[in-house]
């Protein structure tokens, strides 16, 4: 599978039609060992490495490392995390995996906006937007008590 992906674009403008074949940044889509998977959405990256493969994150982490190197992007290990999901049920507890140097290991990590928990809870995003819903509403509550009229508060 090819990591370049090409895409024909049809610009318009006032002359003339115009055709440009535009050469996209070559896409990391794969992974080092079979099992493991990684999900791309803008400029977030997410590795999922299942339990089985849990000795393959220093291989992925250094050839996802090689492979900004060569594309002249920096990974930024500042901004890396390791969360390792686990099943509070069940009785026998897995041995959590020796930690990486250059990663941080979390427990609760941030998806497309919403804060999901080591547990596979949601609690703290619900929590939060709650929170936040309640922020409003009590704004909303002063405004009308200091004199706004409804049909200005619509929002």
């Amino acid at each position: 599978m090819s990591a370049f992906k090409s895409m024909q674009a049809l610009f318009k403008d006032q002359l003339s039609d115009r055709r440009l074949t535009l050469q996209t940044v070559p896409i990391y889509t794969y992974t080092v060992s079979d099992g493991n998977d990684l999900l791309k959405y803008a400029d977030d990256t997410y590795l999922i490495i299942p339990a089985v493969s849990v000795e393959t994150r220093s291989a992925e982490l250094s050839h996802i490392t090689e492979w900004a190197k060569l594309n002249n992007l920096k990974l930024n290990l500042a901004k890396a995390h390791e969360v390792i999901f686990v099943d509070r049920k069940r009785k026998q507890k897995a041995r959590e995996p020796v930690e990486i140097s250059q990663l941080h290991r979390v427990k609760v990590i941030k998806i497309l906006g919403v804060t999901i928990t080591n547990g596979l809870s949601v609690s703290p995003h619900v929590q939060s937007v709650i929170a936040s819903c309640a922020q409003v509403l009590y704004a909303l509550r002063v405004l009308r008590a200091h004199g706004l009229c409804d049909s200005a508060l619509h929002l």
